[in-house]
């Protein structure tokens, strides 16, 4: 299924059960992410998406949108640096890429036309981290 044709559709409707409000006492980031939830997925933007994938909310939804942002831009800086909704991709489950294996390769093509300067410049960690996920499925992630 094309997860991109449902961009008017909330991740609510799409990956039930609808999640019931937060907890009066909840984190900012537990309301965050059930906000999230109700807002069209073609309206949800790079740091919206970097806390969806790294909270492992609805992946088979989401990492769809990453990558398609991702490919036009792969150090694009989501929330705190540039890079770190690539990072966040990348640091998803295995399991969840094993749903969507063309999106993986695609990314790792993406990753591996990266200047070894743009690598380099990216936060200590990183370069092993792109390389685990380049190296693909049956790596150690």
């Amino acid at each position: 299924m094309d997860h991109l044709l449902h961009l008017d559709r909330t991740l609510d409707e799409l990956d039930p059960p609808r999640w019931t409000p937060p907890a009066p006492d909840a984190t900012r980031l537990v309301r965050k992410v059930h906000g999230l939830r109700r807002v069209p997925l073609g309206r949800l933007g790079p740091a919206d998406l970097h806390t969806l994938v790294s909270q492992q909310v609805a992946l088979p939804y989401v990492l769809p949108l990453v990558v398609r942002r991702l490919l036009e831009e792969p150090l694009l800086d989501a929330y705190f640096y540039e890079g770190d909704l690539l990072l966040a991709a990348v640091g998803a489950p295995a399991c969840a890429w094993d749903l969507l294996p063309d999106l993986g390769d695609r990314l790792r093509t993406v990753i591996t036309a990266l200047p070894e300067a743009a690598v380099s410049d990216l936060p200590r960690g990183a370069a092993e981290e792109l390389a685990r996920f380049v190296a693909g499925p049956g790596s150690s992630r």
